[in-house]
């Protein structure tokens, strides 16, 4: 049995009771988790949290461990009988001069007895002893005033023996233990599911908890990372100011030396035409025609020095900025963030769910997230690719055929560290946090990754949609591509095929092979593309997906090795989408 001293250790200082769903914060102690959420709820809104017992503080609402181990404890407590007094309450009935505690009662007599009373109490089988009651008269038929031996289970009630005899005649009859034992055991069989169904809420709960925690300690990390990029960003935005505003600065420095050195020249060509007039003027005022025909020739004097016309000086030489470029692709991917954030706003207050939300989205306005700008001279886009997989027929004359792959999941060993690789392997974002991925041989140096999935024979297809602006490439590769060096790029080597746009404010696509860059023609006007191959054939194609749909270009060789697909992007995120 629990001691005193053990009980009193188990009491929760909060509701002053036995332990329930004990629960212990950072500071090691311990209290009822309904107690303390109670009290943690009270706390909130004050800017911090404290522990009830020793005061410390907390920053953030603290976590709540369960405590198996003295949850157990008090369980065991909780179910172990507590000694009995040896004063009942009860006193014998016999003992009128004062007061003596009753050890048994007597259900004929209806009285109480204490110990030297018990020993000259008859002996008799009608005087049925129990322990101490008060409430003897409940222990006898109403109706016959006998003590009540049995249990009808027809009309579920207790009865004497005059009861079975008569008015229960005929009913199924036992006696009142045989009764008791069988409702026990029922009683056992239901807290042993209760016992059991509880234990299962139990771990639920704690499931729960553990993934209580897991999500807010990835919400902490989450907000660190974009608070670093946000930090990043605006150093990096503040260095593209000081630049651009410098570059400003100097442009205009020069082409007002340049205009202050023309106005200068000029000044003076005004002068010697002043001075040219004067001299035909005072010629043309003399009366003596042998003084003006005996002055040298003036001819060329009416024909000024050529080359005073405007000139140009509002250009620059390769090596300055384009500010005007800069300015529209800041501009363009900050616009389309702006619009994002507006979106979500407002289906937030027309109560849309944010998945739905996100659909009709990307769907509607730009298909996807978009950011821009230039590091390093390079373009940033976020990409996303759609509709993945399923049987397909040939669309008008278009050869596109086969079976899309039943899922396409990023190959993580490949992923280069500028990217962010998502739990479910479909989302591939770039960051740009290095995120120190394991070194591996097949890892790509940019901004890269492959696919798990080989194709090694058969017709396949897969679609991509793609932001408008940005930087990207898409197409297939063998396995055995360098994964380092600028020949790693996909296009940029014999071993990979791609569609490219390359330059976010230029509406230019082309299709690259081992080096060779072939422009394409046509007007883009989709964002939506399809990748098709046909392996025996040696034949893959790309196509934009518009109404109707048009074939782009198609390369025609022997494939040597299994194929995988292959994305390339810059500042931003790529999610693949099966069926």
């Amino acid at each position: 049995m629990a001691s005193a001293e053990l009980r009193d250790e188990l009491l929760c200082s909060i509701c002053l009771s036995l332990y329930t769903d004990p629960v212990t914060l950072r500071c090691g102690h311990n209290f009822c988790r309904v107690c303390i959420n109670l009290v943690l709820d009270t706390q909130d809104g004050s800017g911090g949290y404290s522990c009830p017992e020793c005061r410390e503080e907390f920053r953030k609402r603290p976590a709540l461990q369960r405590n198996i181990t003295l949850c157990n404890v008090a369980k065991h407590v909780r179910s172990t009988p507590q000694p009995e007094g040896k004063v009942t309450g009860i006193c014998c009935t016999y003992c009128i001069h004062s007061p003596v505690p009753a050890v048994k009662s007597c259900l004929h007599c209806e009285a109480s007895l204490c110990d030297d009373h018990l020993r000259v109490h008859s002996k008799g089988p009608e005087h049925v002893l129990t322990d101490p009651s008060t409430s003897l008269e409940n222990r006898k038929c109403p109706v016959h005033k006998q003590i009540l031996e049995y249990y009808c289970k027809e009309d579920k009630t207790c009865i004497c023996v005059y009861c079975s005899a008569k008015e229960h005649w005929g009913h199924q009859v036992e006696t009142l233990d045989e009764a008791s034992e069988k409702k026990k055991k029922k009683l056992r069989d239901v807290l042993q599911k209760l016992t059991t169904k509880r234990e299962e809420t139990e771990g639920r709960v704690w499931n729960l908890e553990g993934r209580w925690r897991k999500s807010q300690e990835k919400a902490e990390e989450e907000a660190e990372r974009v608070i670093a990029l946000f930090i990043d960003f605006r150093r990096r935005l503040d260095y593209l100011e000081k630049r651009i505003l410098s570059e400003i600065s100097r442009q205009e420095k020069e082409k007002s030396l340049s205009l202050s050195a023309l106005i200068q020249k000029l000044e003076i060509q005004k002068d010697e035409l002043s001075r040219k007039m004067k001299d035909i003027e005072a010629l043309c005022n003399m009366t003596d025609p042998l003084t003006v025909l005996q002055e040298p020739d003036t001819g060329d004097l009416c024909d000024p020095e050529e080359g005073g016309g405007d000139e140009d000086t509002g250009g620059h030489d390769g090596g300055d900025l384009d500010v005007d470029v800069i300015t529209r692709m800041l501009h363009a991917g900050f616009s389309d963030i702006i619009t994002y954030l507006q979106n979500i706003s407002t289906a937030k207050s027309e109560e849309i769910g944010p998945q739905l939300h996100r659909r009709r989205f990307l769907s509607s306005h730009t298909n996807d997230l978009i950011v821009s700008g230039n590091r390093h001279g390079e373009n940033y886009l976020i990409v996303r690719t759609a509709g993945i997989g399923g049987k397909i027929t040939a669309i008008e004359a278009q050869r596109i055929y086969g079976e899309g792959p039943p899922d396409i999941l990023l190959d993580v060993n490949t992923v280069a560290n500028n990217m962010y690789i998502s739990d479910d392997l479909k989302t591939a974002t770039c960051t740009l946090i290095r995120q120190n991925h394991p070194e591996r041989a097949e890892r790509f140096q940019y901004s890269q990754v492959i696919n798990h999935r080989r194709f090694t024979s058969g017709r396949h297809y897969w679609d991509v949609e793609i932001s408008r602006l940005g930087l990207w490439r898409v197409g297939m590769c063998y396995p055995s591509i360098d994964r380092t060096g600028h020949q790693s790029y996909i296009g940029d080597n014999n071993k990979s095929w791609c569609l490219s746009r390359w330059l976010s404010f230029s509406n230019q696509y082309s299709v690259i092979h081992d080096g060779e860059v072939i422009p394409l023609p046509h007007q883009i006007s989709s964002d939506r593309f399809r990748i098709s191959l046909d392996y025996e054939a040696g034949k893959l194609s790309f196509y934009e997906l518009c109404d109707p749909i048009r074939h782009l270009h198609t390369f025609t060789t022997t494939f040597t090795e299994p194929l995988h697909a292959v994305l390339s992007i810059y500042i931003g995120f790529i999610k693949i989408l099966g069926e």
